[in-house]
């Protein structure tokens, strides 16, 4: 006697045909095991970054979903699979996880986790995957290794352009966050744009932050005299344009306030001089960080090209206006509730500051708008997206 499930399939590409051929054999009265995906937990060696953020919300609310649903739960089953040196972090996340293997980092996700995995199909959400097997779902969030190489050292560039490459040709599905990332993907022959499928990132996790306020006491700050940025070295990041910007006489009685993990000694090694009125706030927690962006005057975020930019639409959902470059993945995912500024002129940034300063009616505009424009994304939509995209493969 023919095995049921194995009937359904003969005959037809197992790759292409699966979900279609599942779905029948349900509708005959079947039992099909529910799709295994395993995620890559390596990310959680790393953080404090957009990535690591976008990957840690996606494990945290798919879990949260399949838990509501149970007939997604027949489908499909999700397991964060971890080195033993992230077991602390995934505890944190509060989701089912698993210790798996001796190795660690790089050794541990492109050989533990292959072999231990074989017949799961292996997830990985932060720009690199797994290269020895093509049954896997990667995330590459853009293509900047290739667009502004400067901001990478020539072995990051190596290894990212190497493994792209490779994972973007194998893998049954690449994902993205935006349009704009689609399109430098297939610009730059990373992956063809009939194996990519976009899932934007969500913003609501700052929207379950408490605000902080005492951050604003200890950097000396006056609610409605500074500018929130980003504390980041990296060139396409556009940091030092905003910092020659501050150093106009026009912006002196305003601060600009950097948060994150570069220190001002580290943009003054690369040669650019920190004005007086920046302050540097460190890493800061989401209750910090929104307590910046409730008193600040805006957000200010001058990139030349962004994969999708969580930064601003974390200012609108706190009722932060931001002032963005009109470059990558920003215009599509900021709409027309920001104010724009050119990358590559200080003096228009200088210009855009005054503006929200002197207009309140402009500024309070920006703030609607923006909180309407942050609500379009949640990570509740973004987890519904990437199990539907799985149960499609």
């Amino acid at each position: 006697m023919v095995e049921p499930a194995i009937a359904c399939a003969r005959g037809a590409d197992k790759d292409q045909a699966k979900s279609a051929n599942a779905d029948l054999c349900r509708s005959l009265g079947f039992l099909v095991a529910p799709l295994k995906v395993i995620i890559n937990g390596r990310f959680l060696l790393g953080g404090g970054t957009g990535v690591h953020r976008v990957a840690e919300e996606l494990v945290v609310h798919v879990h949260a979903l399949l838990a509501e649903r149970p007939d997604l739960r027949a489908r499909i089953a999700f397991e964060l699979w971890t080195p033993h040196s992230a077991a602390d972090r995934a505890r944190a996340l509060g989701v089912p996880h698993r210790i798996v293997g001796p190795l660690h980092g790089r050794s541990w996700e492109q050989i533990t986790l292959p072999i231990r995995a074989r017949g799961g199909l292996i997830l990985s959400l932060c720009n690199v995957g797994v290269i020895a097997t093509s049954n896997s779902v990667t995330m590459l969030h853009d293509a900047q290794v290739h667009l502004t190489p400067a901001s990478y050292s020539p072995a990051f560039r190596a290894w990212y352009r190497f493994q792209q490459g490779l994972i973007g040709h194998r893998h049954r599905r690449i994902l993205t966050v935006s349009d704009y990332s689609r399109e430098q993907l297939v610009r730059f022959a990373i992956a063809p744009a009939d194996r990519i499928r976009v899932i934007p990132n969500g913003i609501d996790h700052i929207g379950r932050a408490e605000p902080a306020p005492a951050i604003l006491t200890s950097l000396g700050l006056v609610p409605g005299r500074f500018v929130v940025s980003l504390a980041n070295t990296q060139a396409h990041k556009n940091i030092p344009m905003l910092l020659r910007a501050f150093a106009d006489p026009r912006l002196r009685d305003m601060t600009l306030v950097l948060f994150g993990a570069d220190t001002a000694e580290a943009f003054r090694a690369l040669g650019h001089a920190i004005p007086d009125n920046v302050r540097f706030a460190g890493r800061v927690s989401d209750r910090e960080l929104a307590g910046l962006f409730a008193d600040a005057l805006c957000m200010a975020f001058p990139s030349c090209t962004e994969g999708f930019g969580l930064p601003p639409l974390e200012a609108m959902r706190s009722g932060c206006p931001a002032v963005v470059a009109p470059a990558g993945a920003l215009p599509e995912v900021c709409g027309e509730a920001a104010l724009y500024a050119d990358p590559h002129d200080p003096a228009g940034w200088v210009e855009a500051v005054l503006r929200l300063h002197d207009d309140p009616d402009l500024r309070a505009h920006l703030i609607a708008a923006g909180e309407q424009q942050a609500a379009r994304f949640t990570w509740r939509a973004a987890a519904e997206r990437l199990v539907e995209e799985l149960l499609a493969l």
